[in-house]
């Protein structure tokens, strides 16, 4: 599976492509961030980072996105950047037909690092070490990328493959029959 995680953001979105499967090694295929100026108007901005994703998914082709879902902060101009743009990133994949599975900041660190309270630099760290790289993704905003990529392979895989057991798993149910005020609307036609 291949995974285009994005780590939403006005001024630096992060991105970084993961390829692998639950149990097996994961591989960095690419990361790195679409940038945009505060002296731009947001609606240009926000163009900008259309199109870098838009770029991502053309060049990369991943089977699914994992997008960092937005949390309450205190500085609602922050939230407001960070929501557009994690609009923005869902509209991209949505036009390709991609699922979008969209994870919590706590869980990302809890899945890489095994605690929901890891600072950026231990979050860093653990994605430097499960992709086998040489030095840590820089921006920040690339590492969470990357993590929230893997953290989309590592749960969001395993729940999918346990949501097509289950529904392999459950027999078949038989089509019910019309009530009778539907019966009488279909033999009117």
């Amino acid at each position: 599976m291949r995974v285009l995680g994005i780590d939403p953001g006005l001024t630096r979105c992060g991105l970084g492509v993961v390829e692998g499967d639950v149990g097996r090694p994961l591989s960095l295929v690419d990361v790195g961030v679409v940038r945009t100026s505060a002296h731009i108007a947001v609606p240009d901005r926000l163009v900008t980072i259309e199109r870098g994703i838009d770029a991502w998914l053309d060049e990369h082709r991943p089977d699914r996105v994992a997008i960092e879902r937005i949390f309450a902060r205190s500085d609602v101009s922050t939230i407001m950047g960070t929501a557009q743009a994690a609009g923005i990133a869902m509209v991209c994949a949505a036009r390709r037909g991609l699922p979008v599975a969209l994870h919590t900041p706590s869980e990302v660190k809890a899945a890489v690092s095994g605690s929901g309270r890891a600072d950026k630099a231990q979050v860093g760290a653990m994605v430097t070490r499960i992709l086998r790289l040489e030095a840590m993704p820089k921006p920040a905003d690339a590492a969470d990328a990357l993590a929230l990529a893997i953290t989309h392979i590592w749960r969001g895989g395993a729940q999918a493959r346990i949501d097509q057991a289950l529904a392999r798993s459950r027999p078949a149910r038989p089509a019910r029959p019309a009530s009778p005020e539907a019966r009488s609307t279909m033999g009117a036609r």
